[in-house]
């Protein structure tokens, strides 16, 4: 039964990124809705707002910190989880 219903996740997964996929913009496009208003407010002001001369490091340190932070985390759970996953039980 377990593996029925790992084998129906696995294909909802598949199913919804089949579905999901197609609409997502080009890589690279710099026409994408995410380029046009974040990105260019990035590099004019960058400097001025946070003092660093770096802009992907004023990027990560400033405006993104707390995302950073939680994808930190999300990778560090899903570390654990493999190895509580993988470990060896003794019977």
């Amino acid at each position: 039964m377990r593996r029925y219903l790992a084998i129906l996740s696995c294909f909802i997964f598949w199913a919804i990124l089949v579905y999901g996929v197609p609409d997502l913009p080009a890589i690279g496009d710099p026409e994408a809705p995410a380029n046009k208003h974040v990105a260019p407010r990035y590099i004019e002001r960058s400097y001025e707002e946070s003092g660093v001369p770096n802009i992907v490091t004023a990027i990560l340190t400033n405006y993104r910190g707390y995302d950073t932070l939680g994808e930190t985390i999300v990778i560090f759970t899903a570390g654990i989880s493999v190895m509580l996953l993988l470990r060896r039980r003794e019977k």
